[in-house]
């Protein structure tokens, strides 16, 4: 049990690691208003130029019309979200980010079809063995789950455990509940606001949702599905010693835990997208 916690640790605190990251980098681009204050009460601007400034912040596009100032790329996922209801985007350009949408406004439900083939075609993509291989070399270095041993044939174990583990909770909590209970899985960018307000939308996503209608909803697919593919995971592949409810609690605890980093990422990053493609534009 120890050591599958120091693992999910491990791995929480690389989660942690590259939110630190973005979030710095996503708001460097705002500026900071406090400090100019005062030059603004003694030369306030023509409401003309509010108005400008106000429709720049928050622009209202017809639907289906992308913001002028959006790349081609960002363009063309917008076209594809409206069409389709899921995502081009990767996070750091590499890794599936196909439920996450950032024109909440204008996408159609999806079909149960829909759910199991995102879920399905973002856990055969390149990236997600790449980032299964890291996972499972973090608990190849702390020696997670002793009985596995180590080398290659270690390696190997874990590996197959981490994406087993991985495809279950995905299919649970993205495919089989929310077709069940007609709930929404993807995650809808807030996109405005501060920090906090912002952060606090993704860390609740996990205990709440939009049903197929749009209804506001409990999480029901992300809580119980989470805690489903922990059972399962546990009594079916897992080792003999860790076959008990304290470590579904834990694997179910830490796949939550996951979730919330992940939202995170998910909320700040098209933010740091966005300023690498103007940063880019103006060199």
């Amino acid at each position: 049990m120890t050591k599958r916690i120091r693992f999910a640790a491990s791995v929480l605190g690389t989660i942690l690691l590259v939110v630190a990251w973005i979030v710095p980098s996503a708001f460097a681009q705002q500026p900071a208003q406090p400090a100019n204050d005062q030059s603004q009460s003694q030369q306030p601007a023509p409401p003309a130029a509010e108005a400008e400034a106000s429709q720049s912040a928050a622009p209202q596009q017809p639907p289906g019309q992308p913001q002028p100032a959006m790349t081609t790329k960002e363009q063309k996922n917008i076209q594809h979200e409206q069409d389709t209801g899921t995502s081009k985007d990767r996070i750091l350009w590499t890794l599936p980010n196909f439920l996450t949408v950032e024109d909440a406004e204008n996408i159609p439900p999806l079909t149960s079809g829909q759910k199991f083939k995102v879920v399905g075609r973002s856990l055969i993509d390149p990236s997600e063995f790449v980032l299964i291989g890291f996972v499972a070399g973090l608990g190849q270095a702390s020696n997670s789950d002793p009985s596995y041993g180590q080398g290659a044939q270690g390696y190997g174990k874990r590996y197959a455990t981490a994406y087993a583990d991985n495809a279950i909770e995905n299919f649970m909590a993205s495919a089989a509940l929310p077709s069940l209970l007609h709930q929404d899985p993807r995650y809808y960018q807030l996109g405005r606001g501060g920090f906090l307000k912002r952060a606090g939308h993704a860390i609740s996503r996990v205990v709440l949702t939009r049903s197929d209608s749009g209804q506001k909803q409990f999480n029901y697919s992300e809580v119980f599905g989470a805690g489903m593919a922990a059972a399962i995971s546990t009594y079916s592949y897992h080792p003999a010693q860790d076959k008990n409810v304290g470590t579904v609690v834990s694997v179910w605890g830490t796949q939550l835990g996951w979730d919330i980093g992940t939202y995170m990422i998910k909320e700040f990053w098209p933010d740091l997208r966005r300023k690498h493609h103007k940063t880019a534009d103006s060199q």
